[in-house]
């Protein structure tokens, strides 16, 4: 199957080149704590070549609310949130029978299915000794809230994909536990590590709400003649595909809009506010 997903190059690498190397660096730090391990080598292959849009969100929220240089904390809270996403990854291939993944062989077709289940508890494992480092109790309660919504989201739609006569609400609704929940958890995180109010963290809450959906639809939108998914089956489903389409763009214009809206309520004026900015114009970073 050919996919957008399957190409390698990072579109963020242009803009945020030193977020992004500090990430990886946090990262690799945490992952080769296990060089004794079995999983080791697997779990570095899972983590090869993604994006890392979730844990720049965190990143560069919590600098947005310090309108300074981050803490250490938030760099290790952003390596947790990376390792969610690839636990994630290697259970949506399985299920959704993907034989390539950012431009190379997913990973139950490279290491099999068994190992696949157990590098993905493995994973969670990683997570749970991160979470342990951090000094704030809410960010292990967020994580798990996060990990709780993004399977449900992923059981909503193995259920709907079933279904005859699924709904927008549905497909909405799929979107906001399966992949906002994780963008949510990410901006949530950043206020939470760089000092946010009760106010800014409710505000980069929705923000990471608001994201994560328009991601979603966007990812779809270029995507959705390529995949059998519920957004397929919508397409399939309306009368005149075209105007589904237009209608579906014009959705995620809304949703990118109402982050951006989100985004500006918080007073701060530093560079990595505008860099939030510039992440809600998903198409101006070619994803």
């Amino acid at each position: 199957m050919s996919s957008r997903r399957n190409i390698e190059a990072n579109p963020l690498t242009e803009l945020f080149a030193v977020y992004l190397t500090k990430i990886e660096d946090a990262l690799k730090r945490e992952v080769d704590l296990y060089s004794w391990s079995e999983f080791h080598a697997p779990l570095r292959y899972a983590c090869e070549g993604g994006k890392r849009i979730r844990p720049l969100i965190l990143v560069l929220s919590a600098e947005c609310i310090r309108s300074k240089k981050v803490e250490p904390d938030a760099y290790l809270a952003a390596s947790a949130i990376e390792l969610l996403h690839t636990e994630s990854i290697i259970h949506d291939d399985i299920i959704d029978e993907e034989n390539q993944r950012r431009g190379k062989p997913s990973f139950h077709v490279k290491y099999g299915y068994n190992s696949s289940i157990l590098t993905a508890d493995f994973v969670l494992g990683v997570i749970l000794n991160i979470s342990s480092k951090l000094k704030d109790p809410r960010i292990i309660n967020e994580l798990s809230n996060a990990a709780t919504k993004m399977t449900e989201g992923e059981m909503m739609e193995i259920k709907l994909g079933k279904e005859m006569d699924i709904t927008e609400d549905d497909y909405i609704k799929v979107l906001e536990f399966k992949t906002a929940s994780l963008f949510e958890a990410s901006a949530k995180i950043g206020a939470i590590t760089g000092g946010g109010d009760e106010d800014q963290v409710h505000t980069m809450t929705y923000f990471g709400n608001l994201l994560g959906i328009a991601y979603q639809i966007h990812d779809d939108l270029i995507d959705w003649s390529n995949e059998n998914r519920l957004f397929n089956m919508l397409v399939r489903k309306n009368g005149k595909p075209n105007d589904f389409v237009d209608r579906m763009d014009k959705l995620y214009q809304s949703y990118a809009s109402k982050a951006k809206n989100e985004l500006r309520k918080i007073s701060t004026h530093s560079e990595a506010k505008l860099h939030l900015e510039h992440l809600t114009d998903l198409t101006s970073v070619q994803f």
